[in-house]
């Protein structure tokens, strides 16, 4: 059977409807984490990475933290170099409220991957290593939160100038 031509399927009221109480949600649910852009110094043609990243900019933005058990990933493994840690957690952040607060100003319509996240309560940092534009299936055919996957940033020589005494 054929969709009902009779409906019209122009769902703008109820999506702004959703993305209000999507924003909302985060807003009274998440916490107020520092998102860090990643300003490329040196760019690798061939490996496409920059080894000497600048991290000087820092914006505050809520965030909704999916796992309420703790972090994911593999946590502690003991490896031929000594301890690793690789935790992992994934954010839910509204887009309106990026484009607002930082997509704006970093002319920028998305988080990208290698941006950091600072999260207050274990005050550690997270590497943006996906992110998920499509999570969850669009709600009357729009989609309202990046989500974020993320794992725990491991430092190496990048440098970190953004005023804020806390990073």
């Amino acid at each position: 059977m054929a969709t009902n031509k009779y409906f019209n399927k122009s769902y703008v009221r109820e999506q702004d409807l959703i993305e209000d109480l999507t924003v909302e949600a985060i807003q009274i649910n998440g916490l107020d984490l520092k998102y860090l852009p990643r300003t490329l110094v040196n760019l690798d043609s061939i490996f496409k990475e920059d080894m000497i990243s600048i991290f000087d900019r820092a914006y505050t933005i809520e965030g909704y933290i999916r796992e309420t058990e703790g972090f994911g990933g593999a946590h502690e493994a003991i490896s031929k170099f000594g301890l690793e840690i690789r935790d992992t957690v994934t954010f839910d952040i509204s887009k309106r409220r990026f484009m607002e607060e930082i997509g704006n100003v970093e002319n920028t319509t998305r988080p990208m991957e290698g941006d950091l996240i600072y999260f207050p309560i274990t005050e550690s940092y997270f590497e943006v290593r996906y992110v998920n534009t499509t999570n969850p299936f669009y709600q009357l055919g729009k989609n309202f939160v990046f989500e974020l996957k993320c794992e725990l940033f491991e430092y190496s020589s990048e440098r970190f100038n953004t005023g804020i005494s806390e990073i």
